[in-house]
Parts: structure tokens; sequence; C-alpha cells
């Protein structure tokens, strides 16, 4: 990242100096009631320059994992920098959070409108703010999603291939996992790409649920992407990951071949071998007992926790090809 660092950044209309602790309303619109909602956007900055790294959160909603991760950053206080600034932004779609959804009240998905437009829908307008008035400020985004509906992810850190930057900082993170995935277009992390800023965009869990393990291997591997940058405060200590990092080049879903009542026989993180036994599915007149097995060789990486899956539901995501 760039060592010309800046004395002064302008975040949302605001200047902010160095050695400067402020928290902004990003206005997102007014509800039907006209009572304005606003998202607090909390600034941290070290009166020594440094890098400017942005924790974000609930781009869906449902994810409030990744909310419970920015929030223990700023209630531990690792978001004050020895050097440098963080940005941290525990909701960025505080609609959907309120009503327990993945979208925008206009049904749009906040994360398929970047980079977004000033005179566009709601959530493009949000998009085109957070663009405009924020990003052109950051030098590293790390983006905190879960996975959605009743599929739960492990620990995982996302990222393109071919890009050694992203490499070195994932293996800094040191999640269980590292997926190589494409950019979607008008995703937030493929808008910042286009502008040159670096993104790990970190899964973990499922959608409306908050789990500790999760929570915490986020809040490590942010720790440890601090110290790599000599950001982390001395009052917070980076721990070194347990286990090597895993970086996953193909995958494969493992899908229902029935219909029925699904049960899961084995844990995330669980290396399974061909022919081991993942689940069961049964109906409900006793009939039925379909045992789902692995057709590869790799780690479970997700599994779905749902009680009733239809033919073709996908069960488990199981990593096809490893490298060291």
């Amino acid at each position: 990242m760039t060592s010309d660092y800046k004395k002064i950044i302008s975040i949302l209309g605001h200047e902010i100096p160095l050695g400067t602790s402020k928290e902004i309303n990003f206005n997102i619109a007014k509800l039907h009631t006209a009572t304005k909602i606003e998202v607090p956007v909390i600034i941290e900055r070290s009166k020594k320059p440094g890098p400017t790294i942005l924790f974000t959160a609930g781009l869906h909603g449902d994810e409030i994992n990744g909310v419970d991760i920015v929030r223990q950053l700023i209630s531990r206080k690792i978001n004050k920098p020895k050097r440098g600034t963080i940005i941290c932004i525990p909701i960025l779609n505080v609609f959907g959070f309120l009503n327990g959804s993945r979208n925008f009240p206009d049904g749009r998905d906040l994360n398929r409108s970047f980079p977004g437009s000033e005179n566009g829908s709601l959530a493009s307008r949000v998009a085109h703010r957070l663009m405009n008035e924020l990003i052109p400020e950051v030098d590293l985004v790390i983006d905190f999603h879960t996975g959605g509906a009743s599929r739960f992810n492990a620990a995982q850190i996302r990222i393109v291939n071919n890009q050694p930057q992203l490499d070195e900082l994932a293996k800094v993170f040191a999640a269980p996992f590292v997926l190589y995935s494409k950019h979607i277009v008008k995703s937030f992390r493929n808008a910042c790409f286009q502008l040159g800023k670096p993104v790990l965009l970190y899964e973990g869990g499922k959608s409306s649920f908050v789990n500790d393990n999760i929570s915490k291997v986020g809040v490590e591997g942010v720790k440890r992407i601090l110290s790599h940058f000599e950001m982390l405060n001395s009052q917070v200590k980076a721990n070194p990951p347990k286990l090597e990092t895993v970086f996953v080049e193909k995958s494969k879903w493992i899908r229902a071949k029935k219909s029925g009542m699904f049960k899961a026989k084995v844990a995330i993180n669980t290396k399974v071998k061909v022919d081991d036994i993942l689940g069961q599915i049964t109906d409900p007149y006793g009939k039925v007992h379909h045992t789902v097995k692995s057709t590869i060789e790799g780690y479970i990486i997700n599994v779905n926790e749902a009680s009733l899956v239809y033919q073709g539901d996908a069960l488990f995501h199981v990593t096809k090809i490893l490298k060291s």
C-alpha cells in the first residue's frame, strides 16, 4: 500500500486530521414517518501517519455475525490504531438489519448495486455515496459476510486469484480457508477492485445468527492484519494462528438426490474421503432412508442446517483441489 499518507482525509464531506476520533452519521434516507435513517461511521486516526483500513459489515441486513465482529473491534478498542486510520461501519444496510431482511426496502440487493448512481434507486444512491465519498480515502477494505439462509459457512477469506498482495494479506489474516472466487458484477468488492482498492471478504456462519467461534476467528484475523501494518495499539495482542490456512482452488457442492427430512452427520472443517457418510435424508413415513455420501476428498466448508430439503438443494460444500 502507498506510503504517501494524508494528514487530512475527507469522509462524507467531513475533513478529518490526524489524531482525531470522530463519528459521522451517514444519512441514508427517511422513513415514511419522516424519521431519519442514519448509519454511524466510526473513525479513529492516530497522530502518526499510516494506512487507512475500512471494516464493513451488514451489507446484507440479515448477516449479523459480521456486525458482531465489527462491534467487537469498537467495544474492545481494537479500532484505535497505533498509526494510520481505522474506519468502522458495523451496519451498511440498516434497513435490512431492522427488518431482518437481506435487501433494501426497494427490493434491491445493495451488494448488486455498485458503483451506484446519484439519481438511481435507493440502494444505488447509497452505493454511489459510499464509492465517491469514502472509498477514495481507503487503502484496504475488509468486508464481513455470512452464509445465506440455513447454510453455515466455515470461516474463510474470499479473494480473486493472481493477486499476490491479496494472497499475502489472506495468509496474514489466517482464516482456516481461503477461497479463490471471481468478482461479481456490481458487487462492492468488484467496485473497490476497479478503483484499485484491495478487498478481503470474510465469510463465516449463517444469516440471522451470531456464532462465537466465527466472531473470534474474524477478530483475531483483524488483529493480525493490523499488527502486519504496525497499526495494532499496545493494549491489544495479536495471537498466532492455531492452524495453517488451506488455500482452495476448486470446490464442489454435494446436492440432495431426494427430498425429505435432512440431518447432517459431519461438522464444518471436517476432512472427508470418497464414500464417507455426510448425512441422511428420510421421509415422514419411515419409508425413505437415503444416505448422503461424499463424492470427493476434501474439507467440509459449508453445511446446510435446514431440517427439510428438496431434491437438488445444496447440502455440503467440499474443497476439491488444495494448494499449500
